[in-house]
């Protein structure tokens, strides 16, 4: 997305937190924003209406709130991912919204610059964590998900595939990993997708978990807690 304007539509009810993410998702840096909603309710129209690349997400609004507009939107087809806008005490909305889809993670009251590098990753085809949330994030997407299937091991994946798994859990985007390892993006999509059929994965943010769980993110990465 680097020679593109990324196209974010924001979602929040708080004027004061939209101007907020005027100043830091504009031109200068590489964003524009198509549209901005004080609801959830009308999230899965302006999105098939504008077609933005990112939906930048408050999970608690009056109305229709994150959660509940994050799984209507990802109903639809070619829905963009979701970075969902979270505090401490949004443990329930939270749980919601990892399970109705979204794709990343941030605090309100993260770095500007962290929120410009989620958004670029999502736009990318990547996932995001917020660091001081990661832990939270991950107990909650794994009590709400079913165990893996016996035959679901490490050895299943090839070298590559390997390489290619470590680098989703250490939060790139297809086009960072494939500059990473040198190969195609095209290449790269499909071992991603062996990666899904062998390990019964059902989103990058499951194979974020898997990442995780078997020690496949290193130290100093940006969603490592080492």
């Amino acid at each position: 997305m680097s020679d593109t304007l990324v196209r974010v539509l924001v979602v929040d009810d708080q004027e004061l937190i939209r101007t907020g993410l005027r100043g830091i998702l504009r031109e200068h840096y590489g964003f524009t924003i198509v549209g901005e909603l004080d609801t959830g309710a009308e999230v899965v129209d302006a999105v098939a209406r504008i077609g933005p690349d990112v939906v930048v997400m408050d999970v608690r609004m009056p109305g229709v709130d994150g959660m509940t507009a994050t799984r209507a939107l990802s109903r639809s087809d070619d829905a963009p991912p979701v970075l969902v806008l979270t505090t401490f005490d949004d443990e329930e909305v939270l749980a919601g919204s990892i399970r109705a889809g979204a794709a990343g993670f941030l605090l309100k009251g993260a770095p500007a610059e962290d929120l410009q590098r989620a958004v670029r990753t999502l736009a990318g085809g990547g996932a995001w964590l917020d660091p001081a949330i990661t832990g939270r994030v991950l107990t909650t997407y794994r009590e709400g998900t079913p165990p893996m299937r016996p035959g679901a091991q490490v050895d299943l994946l090839t070298p590559r595939e390997q390489d290619v798994l470590a680098l989703i859990g250490a939060g790139l985007s297809n086009a960072e990993i494939a500059a990473e390892l040198f190969l195609g993006q095209g290449t790269i999509k499909t071992h991603i997708g062996h990666i899904f059929t062998k390990l019964d994965l059902r989103d990058r943010a499951a194979a974020v978990i898997f990442a995780f769980d078997h020690g496949f993110v290193r130290p100093g990465d940006p969603w490592s807690t080492a």
